[in-house]
């Protein structure tokens, strides 16, 4: 059965993905060039495309009044990246299974990805009743005891209680009313639903109206947003991948079930490829889709260019910043095989805790207070600004507290006096403001640093890696390495001049290729280069978000005795 292409996108499970679409009708039947994003092709009668993804490209947005569009109220389109907060309005329409939920709902690991949900019933599960109007939190999907379900929680006096629900559980869920606050970017990506549109309120601006703004001026109202669907797909006689809106006007039907889907170019991103087996490596394949950025190596990765893909592996990064009061930061992953040389640069630490997270046995930490500090027991130090100390260790010491002996956790350190040392107790609990003090002049290297200091760790590039044509490190004033981290990358190289080999990250690159039946000449890499990789704010969390998955979170600093 026919249908628009927008009300077939709307209505698609990502899941079920690739789709074989035969073009039916629309404005294009006889057969017309279009053209999205320097693509060309030509939809006719008849063409048949394979859908290999989409994501929301745009947002209409009508203005609303009472949950409904108001009469009076013109469509504007609004982009992603649109400045302002909002509210997300919680949907009147209940879900009628915990499936329907699970296909229409954006489920994932971030905290965007945990919708929240109540039934107007109690649910009776194995040991544990939910009852009615409870918010459920819904955190992941997976198959539990062969049979799919949601993993889900609910908070009752302060302790999470988890359970799962299986998708077959039918009943009435609502969507629980959301206080947070979200850009419209992360909204179009996590918090509308397959098949519904979202309400949306105003909570704030960014900026200041002006007459190129869509919206009324001191409109802090609600939204409808209905969204617009970039289609990504494999035509049957092209190399690249095509790229369309949803809100075309063309009919399609689906014929995945009686047509050879293998007919068609197989893509595959960078993901698919590291999934192969690491018997099936090197191999030869053509970019269908090259990634954006003037940086070496992704401006040689251009469409149609033949490379060969040696082989899959870990490799570890230095996760830096840089130091700089106001945002934005930028952030870098510097590899271990960085020929550049460092200087320390002093770190600041926000409390005695700090001080003591950070000290070593390597050497001993010497720090300035920045901040004055009026100890409320006799038995520990105040501090001055400009008081020098020497931290010596954690330990703990009796205090007089309203009459009472009471045992608290204090850092003992050794103030520097001008002819002499005095020994101080600070409390751990202590707000105050120190600054390190560098006796350190050497040059390191980036191995050395993680080898013998505690990171994080501040640096300037003293000496730059004359390797590279261009060290972007070089020109940043200040660094602070954060942490190791392990990412996924492929050594890949030109199949026409092979003189170097390049590493390049697996899932921070969008790139597509198609593998070539073509045997590898050489199973030797040329020499490697590896670069400084910068990253976006959003990737930063990202593999900050990975990388301490693991981790154990420190313990939180002891408070003040009330």
């Amino acid at each position: 059965m026919a249908s628009t292409l927008e009300k077939f996108i709307h209505s698609l499970d990502p899941r079920a993905l690739p789709r074989v679409l035969q073009i039916q009708s629309g404005i294009y039947f006889q057969g017309s060039i279009y053209e999205m994003f320097g693509n060309e092709c030509c939809l006719s009668t008849g063409e048949v495309i394979k859908i290999i993804g989409f994501k929301i490209n745009k947002l209409i947005a009508s203005i609303c009044e009472n949950n409904e569009v108001s009469q009076f109220s013109a469509k504007v389109e609004l982009p992603l990246n649109f400045p302002g907060l909002y509210k997300v309005v919680a949907d009147k329409t209940p879900y009628v299974s915990i499936e329907e939920i699970t296909r229409k709902v954006s489920i994932g690991p971030t905290r965007f990805g945990h919708p929240c949900f109540y039934s107007p019933e109690d649910i009776k599960l194995a040991n544990l009743t939910i009852k009615h109007g409870e918010q459920i939190t819904f955190n992941s999907v997976e198959k539990v005891n062969g049979t799919m379900a949601v993993n889900c929680g609910v908070v009752r006096n302060n302790q999470s209680h988890s359970f799962t629900l299986p998708l077959s559980q039918e009943g009435k869920f609502y969507e629980c009313e959301d206080d947070q606050i979200y850009t419209l970017k992360e909204i179009a990506e996590w918090k509308i639903p397959k098949c519904r549109n979202r309400i949306v309120k105003l909570s704030n601006t960014l900026h200041t109206w002006d007459s190129s703004n869509p919206l009324p001026e001191n409109f802090d109202g609600c939204l409808i947003l209905t969204p617009v669907y970039e289609v990504q797909a494999v035509m049957k006689f092209r190399k690249d991948i095509v790229h369309i809106l949803s809100d075309l006007d063309v009919e399609v039907k689906d014929i995945t079930d009686c047509y050879d889907i293998s007919s068609f170019l197989q893509p595959l991103s960078l993901e698919d490829v590291f999934e192969r087996t690491s018997k099936e490596f090197p191999m030869v394949a053509e970019i269908m889709e090259g990634p954006s950025g003037s940086q070496k190596p992704y401006n040689l990765l251009h469409t149609g260019k033949e490379i060969v893909i040696y082989k899959k592996y870990q490799a570890t990064r230095v996760l830096a910043s840089e130091i700089r009061s106001d945002s934005p930061k930028r952030h870098f992953l510097i590899p271990m095989s960085y020929k550049g040389k460092f200087k320390r640069r002093p770190r600041e630490f926000p409390t005695a805790y700090d001080l003591e997270i950070a000290r070593s046995e390597k050497e001993q930490l010497h720090v300035v207070a920045t901040k004055a500090f009026d100890s409320p027991h006799k038995e520990l130090f105040s501090v001055s600004v400009g008081d020098q100390f020497l931290v010596q260790q954690c330990q703990t010491s009796e205090v007089l507290y309203e009459g009472r002996k009471k045992v608290i956790d204090v850092l003992a350190c050794e103030q520097i006096l001008s002819d002499t040392y005095k020994k101080v107790l600070l409390p751990m609990y202590m707000e105050g403001g120190f600054v390190e003090v560098i006796h350190d002049k050497k040059q390191h290297q980036l191995s050395e640093i993680c080898k013998e200091f505690r990171l994080p760790f501040n640096v300037k590039v003293s000496v730059r890696d004359l390797s590279v044509e261009e060290d972007v490190l070089a020109a940043v004033p200040g660094l602070q390495f954060e942490e190791e981290i392990t990412d996924s990358y492929l050594l890949i190289s030109s199949t026409s001049s092979p003189v170097e080999s390049w590493e390049i990250p697996v899932y921070r690159l969008n790139m597509s290729v198609h593998l070539l039946s073509r045997d590898v000449q050489t199973f030797v890499p040329p020499a490697t280069k590896t670069t400084v990789e910068e990253i976006s704010e959003e990737q930063y969390y990202m593999v900050r978000r990975y990388e301490n998955q693991t981790l154990h979170p420190p313990p939180r600093p002891p408070k003040k005795p009330t």
